[in-house]
């Protein structure tokens, strides 16, 4: 048995156990080796039926009765039921896609359940837990690995499960693997200094205690040492994308502080000090011949625009070496334009869509509308250019030609191009591309950015900007080769969002509020945890509200108002319609999932209500909140729970008491869970390496130990399976 050995070629499989494990990534025994136990079984946490609560996972000895199989009435997926009861009560048991355990015990036996406590619409009820008769130990220790015939062990490892594959036959599995010995002779790759330092396992052991604990302390070492593995490998690839991309040569960027102030006091608001402070780190890091690589992360709202505007006038102020003079305001050329500036250094704004990058050319317009600068606009759908000699007050500026708009980039008439990933393709030619803005940064990976690097070996200095809130350890994780800056307050004058947990039976009064505010023309966001489909896993339980089932609820409830819907599986095109239809105030309502969260400026939108609520990280919240924080009228936000369990209300309350989107992302880690941290399923992390993300200690070792050895050995000649590692798992581990 080797580790790239089909699983096929060692165990016969089921025609759906097959598609199970392709569902589930398991094609290899390495893949299966590497597929960790989410959680383990403990019979010292044995807990009683009227202790339990909602989100519980627990273990329940008692007498099981009322057992039958069926099929669910909608999915029509096959289920196995049944009734648990100990002294203190009653719950039910629910196995889904599992009728055949409903099978595997007899009206009144004595049985151990261990699963997760979920809440239906008829109460509590046991999902899928793990079955044993009463009396049998947790996990059959008979020749065990450990050299133990008796003797209850630690636990037994709960796997997670698909239709077709049990936690139990992935347990039976792995035990076949590991009895092999084939992790006798997985070679280590983590230098063994490393390993005596931090006191972790060697991989044989570790993969052991990972799957077969014998103490609670073997399966917490296990998983400091796969977590720590984790975070330390994503550091090293990171750190070495860093000192590649300071190898190129960049143009420094020379400011003039005074000008630099003319151009910050013409803004219609007063900087706020987390911004001054961005803008003279960053035109310093500017000013150096190496590029700069920074991520800008604020609140919506916060002023990232701004800033991002600001470092772009001063590299447009900027000339590349040995090139004559030609910025500044001359007269009217032949056609009545004024001329830009050749010659002098460019600027590129990528945003990730069509009607966001709208949104900044026209934002653009504004900032830089007397200074003759000349700014351009490339999506998909067209080009635009400002300024232009057939402006009026409705349209600044005039479509042009792609074929035009290319030839004055290459030229470097216009030295400000703004665009979503049209920016990036061959077509595009700067002539002197001094700075790359790029706003949602986990939307823009690596490979894009290098196509940025010019042939003679110039590459832009980087600034990445999120309104994502990140928590700090996530931060230096996901974005070791980029420093950080951090806006962390909000323009004066903007009032404070009023933010309400509504329970069901209040849903009434919150439309008559709204109904008042949309009578004075405001405009309401309406977000929804899913598109239209119920949840089959869910079968029985509460089901979340779909956007296209409450956009027709808000049709009666808000009669004469036009409701829009918006949501990831519509094209592109399709969602920008929409957005742009609710930004012109044709549409009133718009009832979306949180696609959202990156979405436009619409000022007058200053009420949402959230669906579910419970079901968002409090950060993710934060940001769907701050959609209506962007003019100085009073807004609204609206959380409607589903649950009234006190875990749920001291989430919630949360939001109204955090002072901004950063502390909420750290208070989200500590009660939620790495795991369940919302959006971080697009940083390419696993549960178990978010679980680093929530010790500062292990994050900051991980990424010190990188740095060192990166710094001596960037190519890691010295470490030849490291750097296969670190080159695989660029391919598993995306940023985008």
């Amino acid at each position: 048995m080797l580790l790239g050995d089909p699983i096929t070629s060692h165990f016969r499989l089921q025609e759906d156990q097959k598609k199970a494990l392709t569902r589930l990534g398991i094609k290899t025994i390495r893949d299966i080796l590497y597929y960790f136990p989410v959680r383990y079984t403990n019979v010292s946490e044995i807990k009683l039926i009227r202790d339990l609560a909602a989100g519980d996972t627990a273990t329940i000895y008692g007498r099981i009765s009322n057992l039958k199989t069926r099929k669910a009435f909608k999915s029509k997926i096959p289920m196995g039921e049944a009734e648990i009861e100990d002294s203190s009560g009653t719950i039910s048991v629910i196995w889904f896609n599992q009728a055949y355990m409903a099978k595997m015990v007899h009206e009144g036996d004595s049985v151990e359940l261990s699963g997760k406590v979920s809440e239906g619409k008829h109460g509590l009820f046991l999902s899928n837990p793990e079955l044993k008769e009463k009396n049998s130990l947790p996990i059959d220790t008979h020749g065990s690995l450990f050299g133990k015939d008796s003797g209850e062990v630690f636990g037994f490892p709960i796997y997670r499960e698909t239709r077709g594959i049990t936690s139990r036959f992935i347990y039976h599995t792995m035990q076949k693997i590991i009895k092999e010995g084939l992790v006798k002779t997985i070679p280590e790759y983590i230098p063994q200094d490393i390993l005596k330092k931090y006191n972790l396992p060697t991989i044989g052991t570790a993969l052991v205690w990972m799957h077969s604990p014998m103490t609670e302390n073997d399966a917490s070492v296990a998983r400091k040492r796969f977590s720590f593995e984790e975070v330390f490998f994503i550091q090293l690839a990171r750190k070495i994308e860093r000192e590649n991309y300071l190898q190129n040569k960049s143009f420094p960027v020379v400011d003039d502080p005074a000008d630099i102030a003319d151009f910050v006091g013409r803004f219609p608001f007063k900087q706020t000090e987390g911004q001054e402070k961005a803008i003279r780190t960053m035109l310093e890091d500017m000013s150096k011949p190496h590029p700069m690589a920074r991520l800008l992360e604020g609140d919506v709202g916060s002023g990232k625009t701004a800033v991002a505007a600001t470092l772009a006038y001063g590299a447009i102020k900027t000339r590349p070496p040995k090139t004559p003079q030609a910025f500044g305001r001359p007269s009217a050329t032949a056609d009545g334009l004024a001329k830009a500036t050749f010659g002098n250094l460019q600027v590129a704004y990528m945003a990730p869509t069509e009607i966001l990058a709208t949104q900044h050319f026209e934002n653009f317009i504004q900032y830089f509308k007397h200074t003759g600068i000349s700014v351009g606009l490339i999506t998909g759908s067209g080009c635009r250019k400002f300024p232009t000699k057939v402006a009026s007050a409705q349209t600044p500026w005039t479509n042009i030609s792609r074929a035009q708009l290319l030839k004055w980039v290459a030229n470097g008439e216009i030295p400000i191009l703004i665009g979503t990933h049209a920016l990036i393709q061959k077509s595009v030619v700067f002539k002197h591309l001094a700075l790359a803005i790029i706003d949602e940064q986990h939307r823009f990976g690596t490979m894009q950015r290098k196509k940025l690097v010019s042939k003679e070996g110039f590459a832009p200095h980087l600034l990445s900007m999120t309104a994502t809130p990140i928590p700090r350890t996530l931060a230096l994780t996901i974005y070791g080769d980029l420093d950080l800056s951090i806006l962390d307050q909000m323009p004066a004058g903007r009032k404070p969002i009023i933010t309400e947990i509504i329970l069901p039976t209040n849903r009434d009064k919150v439309y008559d509020c709204i109904k008042t505010e949309m009578k004075n023309g405001r405009q309401l966001y309406v977000i929804c945890p899913r598109i239209d489909e119920p949840d089959p896993e869910k079968e029985g339980a509460v089901q979340a509200r779909s956007v296209t089932a409450e956009a027709d609820h808000l049709r009666k409830v808000f009669p004469g108002y036009s409701v829009g819907i918006l949501h990831s599986k519509m094209t592109p095109a399709k969602k920008d319609e929409v957005m742009e239809d609710f930004s012109s105030h044709r549409i009133d309502i718009l009832c979306a999932t949180s696609v959202v969260e990156v979405g436009v400026n619409v000022p007058n939108a200053t009420m949402i209500i959230i669906e579910g609520a419970e079901r968002f990280g409090l950060a993710q919240l934060h940001q769907l909140r701050g959609r209506v924080i962007r003019s100085n009228h009073q807004a609204y936000c609206y959380l409607f729970a589903e649950s009234k369990s006190a875990k749920t209300a001291d989430r919630l309350k949360a939001i109204k008491t955090a002072k901004n989107g950063f502390e909420l992302s750290e208070l989200d880690l500590a009660l939620r869970g790495a795991g369940e941290l919302g959006g971080t399923k697009q940083w390419g992390i696993t549960d178990l390496g978010m679980e680093a993300i929530k010790n500062i200690k292990m994050v900051e070792a991980a990424r010190a130990e990188a740095t060192a050895i990166v710094a001596k050995d960037p190519n890691l000649t010295a470490y030849p399976l490291m750097k296969e590692l670190v080159e695989s798992k660029k391919l598993e581990t995306h940023f985008e």
